[in-house]
């Protein structure tokens, strides 16, 4: 059996006045079967959270242009990429007389493994089905709290404090990143990238349910159709992004194909 990309990328404004995440599923233009998934929630007041996220996107960008999985390992392209986007953004302060700042969570997806990374509260769920197998653990005073066995975490949903960051991308400080990896991906598997607007309102079985019972679009609808109706007109900007791998029939041996075909999906064996 191979493995195909069932993928989507989807967001809501909410009830914000402006929309500050960026979201992007980013195919490299050479490599076949290797993209970047990018979900940055920027912050900083009008327009600064705006320009914060989308230098996470542009530098994420560049960075995948010039990958090349032969000779650059997964982890230093993710590191790379936060760490030039947080000079960036530190830059623009001078520049726009604003405070901008933006958290991130990447995923680099190359045949027979996924690596990620994330900066701040911005998420990663790792599904096999329904069951959760990996989440990422937020930079926060909350799951700081949650970690020392202070507070639960179904009291960390309702803390006070719940929105303080520890780290995040162009602060005054160097940020801090933390890096995973799978290399047994299987037919089921499930990768959900995601801002706290979306994440605030389900707990990890309610996910594991959805994505893995519906496709990555109507996964994308119904999440986000659901945070709307229970952020009861005060949600946050919503953003995420869906990575299902499905279990697909070898095709049979045929003749030949002529010379520059190229099949329009992608596979992995």
């Amino acid at each position: 059996m191979s493995l195909a990309i069932d993928a989507c990328a989807a967001q809501h404004q909410g009830d914000r006045k402006e929309q500050q995440d960026r979201v992007a599923i980013l195919p490299h233009a050479r490599k076949k079967g290797v993209a970047l998934v990018v979900v940055a929630d920027g912050m900083g007041g009008h327009t600064g959270g705006a320009l914060a996220a989308e230098q996470v996107l542009h530098t994420a960008r560049t960075n995948l242009e010039h990958f090349s999985p032969a000779e650059e390992s997964p982890r230093l392209m993710l590191e790379s990429s936060m760490r030039e986007a947080h000079t960036m953004i530190k830059a623009s302060r001078f520049i726009n007389e604003k405070d901008p700042h933006s958290t991130v969570v990447m995923l680099l997806l190359q045949p027979g493994k996924v690596t990620w990374s994330h900066c701040g509260d911005s998420r990663l769920y790792c599904f096999r089905g329904p069951q959760l197998r990996q989440r990422t653990t937020d930079h926060s005073y909350v799951e700081h709290l949650v970690a020392n066995g202070k507070i639960t975490p179904q009291q960390a949903l309702t803390h006070p404090n719940r929105n303080v960051l520890l780290t995040s991308l162009g602060g005054q400080d160097e940020p801090t990143f933390d890096f995973a990896e799978v290399d047994d991906i299987a037919g089921g598997d499930v990768f959900l990238l995601c801002s706290d607007g979306l994440w605030a309102y389900f707990d990890e079985a309610e996910l594991g349910r959805i994505v893995a019972e519906n496709s990555a679009r109507q996964a994308c609808e119904i999440l986000i159709d659901l945070a709307r109706l229970r952020a009861k007109g005060s949600g946050d900007n919503v953003s995420l992004a869906i990575i299902k791998l499905l279990e697909v029939e070898e095709p049979k041996v045929k003749a030949k194909p002529p010379t520059g075909f190229s099949p329009r999906s992608t596979t992995y064996n």
